[in-house]
């Protein structure tokens, strides 16, 4: 799409269609999605104060696509995609994330990894980790947050030592809108979350507090979680200030999953097509999770596995 027809769509007020069938609505939604699209690439490589949009704007324009699609239903979109959804994290945060893990300036961490960073695996052993870090993780109700909701959040924090704890848990649940009481929460398979669990809870896109808090932690030390582009594309489009704070180099993102897949060498002996670089086989590599045992993929419980893998793999690596 070209990009003046994405800031005027961003900008746009919302009037009712005069039009309301399956039809109109998928068009609706395909248009929103690649102004969405659009306006993301050029937010991002455009220089400070000179962005096409507030992001402020793309967010809206999010939340607009977000109602819409529940109108749609879930099974209407199940094979369609989107581009909201980041496959993985930039080679500039993923340097940044390094670099602060170990306090030194991303151009020594770039040196070592090479321009495309074939060499990040040696770049993450060659200096020692230390200071405080935070491990996040997100239930959502779908891949894409230009279509979902979060529904579930947990973070809690540890000292980069060999024998530290993660301590100062904090969990919480969001609502999502009243058509899911009969719907059922999509993803409830893999979450277990039900709608009883989120009935009465204020929806994460309405939880100013919570915004306010959790932005003040992630610009306050580097944060860390596993396929880390995909808390990375999802508070990008539903935390204020998110997207501002982490262009600016106030937020610093640690992709564990990166992590395992440059240092972890017993995973490369994985086929994979059994997804050696997946949490919860990493973790049984490192015996932070028993044989018999599964992820939860609850976030709380999934950040405290992350932090005691992640522990176990830099002791092995001699990184503290």
């Amino acid at each position: 799409m070209e990009l003046s027809r994405a800031r005027e769509l961003a900008g746009a007020m919302t009037l009712p269609s005069l039009i309301d069938d399956d039809a109109s609505r998928m068009a609706e939604r395909s248009q929103n999605e690649d102004a969405i699209a659009t306006l993301l690439d050029a937010w991002e490589k455009a220089p400070k104060g000179e962005e096409p949009v507030p992001f402020s704007q793309i967010i809206a324009l999010a939340d607009r696509n977000r109602t819409l699609c529940d109108r749609i239903g879930p099974e209407a979109l199940e094979r369609v995609g989107d581009q909201s959804l980041e496959r993985s994290l930039a080679p500039d945060v993923l340097v940044r994330g390094v670099a602060a893990l170990q306090h030194r300036k991303p151009a020594q961490v770039r040196r070592t990894a090479g321009s495309d960073l074939r060499d990040l695996g040696i770049a993450y052993v060659e200096a020692k980790v230390s200071g405080v870090v935070v491990g996040i993780d997100l239930e959502t109700t779908g891949r894409y947050p230009d279509r979902g909701y979060i529904i579930n959040l947990g973070f809690e924090f540890m000292r980069l030592t060999p024998d530290a704890e993660p301590s100062n848990a904090h969990a919480a649940y969001f609502g999502i809108p009243d058509i899911y009481r009969e719907r059922g929460v999509p993803l409830e398979r893999i979450h277990h979350i039900t709608y009883d669990m989120l009935d009465g809870k204020t929806p994460f896109r309405q939880a100013t507090r919570v915004h306010k808090a959790l932005l003040k932690v992630l610009t306050s030390y580097p944060y860390l979680a596993h396929n880390a582009a995909f808390e990375d594309s999802w508070l990008r489009l539903h935390l204020p200030g998110y997207a501002e704070a982490r262009k600016a180099g106030r937020i610093r993102v640690v992709d564990t999953r990166d992590i395992c897949r440059r240092i972890d060498v017993d995973g490369r002996a994985v086929p994979r097509d059994q997804r050696p670089n997946a949490l919860e086989n990493w973790a049984r590599r490192r015996g932070t999770l028993a044989k018999g045992e599964s992820e939860r993929h609850l976030g709380l419980e999934d950040v405290d596995l992350m932090l005691k893998t992640v522990q176990a793999e830099f002791s092995l690596r001699n990184m503290f």
